[in-house]
């Protein structure tokens, strides 16, 4: 099989707008997190979340007038898809076949234009029931057309295709929180049986809004600290009591490793295992003996050809829920044995929250740089253990560790579960 490497990296998350400001953010511990700012929130249990801010689209491109009615979804992945195809420096390659050229993204529904559909729900609703055809002839004038069309999660993948030039394969999955993790599994395989020789892969999404938290909300998923938002989000803490919904866009370059060193490329690091399960269970729960994390664990170990000891870091979903942490270190101690107390895991939802489907991708290019830099970013508000998870989870502060294998791992609501191993990159 061919091998793929990764040639190019850009960001937006709640700790900052690009890759080295979310970088250092992350290994000096601080906490994105803060009260909710997008909306209303004073009625919600949950006030609180890891938003971005100050993002300016005109910061990254000429025309950002243009997208001034898109969502925060397509802004994000703009902004994101641009910082990657500039340190790629595949924006200026003129040589590139275009039509070899793809992108595979994890991107979330677009927010919903809430308050118009408020309107329009109490326009033509009467007596507690919305007449059907009255809410039609209205909507067609009163609904945006492209807040509308944005809610669909494929179009920011389209919008990135036009925007790139990218006329190969064009494709996006919402596999919930394993989407962005998936995506980028998906483009390495397409590049390894020879579909593409470069794709555009990541993730992009916001749900900070009115039906995004009260869906989290109803599911009692998120945190409710609302008094002290940066120690809100507690993964493998004892007094965890939910994860923090947070926003933002991670994108990387996939290339083909001849592709990428015929014209002289600069390898951030290679891709070397994928594993894809399902727990066929719950659509909210992980299995309760981890079985499809630990199958997903195995199968991207035994496609990467490395064993436990090779790793040298995991980052952890670790969202902060009670459930998700547990499993998550039971898998682990399943796969990895006596060396799961060896390896240093850490989860940067503790600061930045949880991006739901572009968590995946900042992960993974987290993983690139801590093989970049040889420092760990820690677990912050770890300060009292849970006695299930009793593993290196790096507490508080970073450490420095010298990585050539680094792992990722993307668990989802419905039971998908995906891990991406990353390796330095060596000729």
């Amino acid at each position: 099989m061919r091998r793929v490497v990764v040639t190019g990296m850009g960001m937006v998350t709640p700790l900052g707008r690009d890759v080295e400001s979310t970088w250092s953010a992350l290994l000096a511990g601080r906490s994105g997190v803060g009260p909710i700012t997008l909306f209303d929130a004073h009625t919600f249990p949950t006030r609180i979340a890891a938003e971005v801010k100050g993002f300016d689209l005109a910061e990254y491109i000429d025309d950002a007038g243009r997208w001034a009615e898109h969502s925060r979804n397509t802004r994000f992945a703009l902004a994101a898809a641009k910082m990657a195809m500039d340190d790629s420096g595949l924006a200026e390659h003129e040589a590139l076949d275009r039509t070899r050229f793809g992108v595979y993204l994890g991107a979330g529904e677009g927010q919903q234009d809430f308050v118009r559909f408020v309107k329009l729900i109490y326009k033509t609703g009467k007596a507690g029931k919305v007449s059907t055809e009255e809410f039609t002839k209205h909507g067609v004038h009163d609904l945006h057309v492209i807040h509308e069309s944005e809610q669909e999660p494929g179009t920011p993948a389209a919008h990135l295709a036009a925007r790139f030039g990218a006329r190969g394969a064009n494709s996006n999955c919402l596999t919930a929180c394993a989407a962005s993790s998936q995506a980028i599994g998906e483009a390495y395989e397409m590049i390894r049986h020879g579909c593409a020789e470069v794709m555009l892969s990541g993730g992009t999404h916001s749900m900070i809004h009115p039906f995004g938290v009260t869906g989290f909300i109803l599911l009692t998923a998120l945190s409710t600290r609302n008094d002290e938002p940066t120690k809100a989000s507690r993964p493998f803490d004892r007094d965890r009591d939910g994860f923090i919904i947070g926003e933002g866009a991670g994108m990387l370059i996939l290339e083909e490793l001849e592709h990428a060193k015929a014209r002289g490329a600069r390898i951030h690091g290679e891709i070397v295992g994928y594993g894809s399960t399902a727990d066929a269970f719950r659509i909210t729960d992980s299995h309760d003996e981890g079985r499809g994390a630990i199958a997903c664990l195995r199968e991207a170990l035994d496609g990467a050809g490395v064993t436990p000891e090779d790793i040298d870091y995991i980052n952890a979903h670790g969202t902060s829920t009670s459930v998700n942490d547990s499993i998550e270190t039971l898998a682990i101690k399943r796969t990895f044995g006596e060396t799961a107390y060896k390896v240093p895991i850490s989860s940067t939802k503790s600061m930045m929250g949880h991006l739901i489907a572009a968590a995946g991708s900042v992960e993974a290019i987290v993983c690139l740089l801590t093989i970049r830099d040889g420092v760990l970013p820690p677990t912050i508000n770890l300060d009292n253990p849970d006695p299930e998870c009793d593993l290196d989870y790096i507490p508080l502060e970073a450490r420095k560790k010298h990585v050539d294998v680094a792992l990722s791992n993307s668990f989802g609501f419905g039971g998908q579960n995906i891990t991406l191993i990353l390796k330095r990159y060596t000729d």
